[in-house]
């Protein structure tokens, strides 16, 4: 899974960790923290209510972006203000850079639930591909379309252009938050992939330093 392996590298080598303690970090998961857990770049699932965030007290390093902070925040949360989706560190931690001769004119990465619409089209990864698959297609592609949060999430950080698809079950909140938690505004949506075509986005403009620094590196011990 990608919120390990991204942990996993960025842990203090040698050390281990402190069992004791929960680190959420990747995803749309915040509604299963518990109090005293600890929170570096995760974010809420707009599909499920605020009101099933039980926990009161977390210790919160960084979200996904600035409209997860809101939510926190409302509850009574201190939330310091980094941002940004612990995504965008994967590719660097692979050592995998953009492709300067990409192999693929298109990549599709559809959300699990578009999947089965979109499983015949032959640019279509799936969504269940190992993780370090699909970052390696995306640095061989000259453009990813994605209903995925995750396919625009490494499209960014290689700096390929990517559009977002219209996910056919998914709240487009976690979209908007992590837009947002990079200094962007959502973009325009695309209702199919012949649209989205027409539509490749900016290169992200993003400094992970923030993110990195806010890591919880204290807990392993040595």
């Amino acid at each position: 899974m990608m919120g390990p392996a991204i942990v996993r590298a960025l842990a203090p080598s040698g050390r281990t960790a402190k069992a004791e303690v929960r680190l959420l970090a990747v995803g749309s998961i915040l509604h299963f923290a518990r109090d005293a857990d600890i929170v570096w770049g995760s974010g809420v699932n707009g599909k499920v209510p605020t009101s099933e965030i039980d926990a009161s007290s977390l210790d919160i390093r960084a979200v996904r972006g600035p409209l997860t902070a809101g939510v926190l925040r409302s509850k009574g949360m201190i939330v310091p203000d980094v941002f940004g989706d612990p995504g965008l560190l994967l590719p660097d931690l692979l050592g995998v850079r953009r492709s300067e001769n990409p192999t693929r004119q298109l990549l599709v990465i559809p959300n699990l639930h578009d999947w089965p619409t979109w499983r015949r089209n032959p640019a279509v990864i799936s969504p269940r591909s190992p993780f370090e698959v699909v970052v390696r297609a995306v640095a061989e592609s000259t453009h990813v379309v994605a209903s995925s949060l995750h396919g625009l999430v490494m499209a960014d950080a290689l700096g390929v252009p990517a559009s977002l698809l219209r996910p056919s079950k998914e709240n487009l909140f976690k979209y908007e938050d992590y837009y947002e938690g990079t200094g962007r505004r959502l973009p325009r949506v695309s209702d199919s992939i012949e649209e989205a075509v027409r539509r490749p986005g900016a290169p992200l403009e993003w400094n992970p330093d923030a993110l990195k620094a806010a890591f919880p590196r204290e807990l392993w011990a040595a």
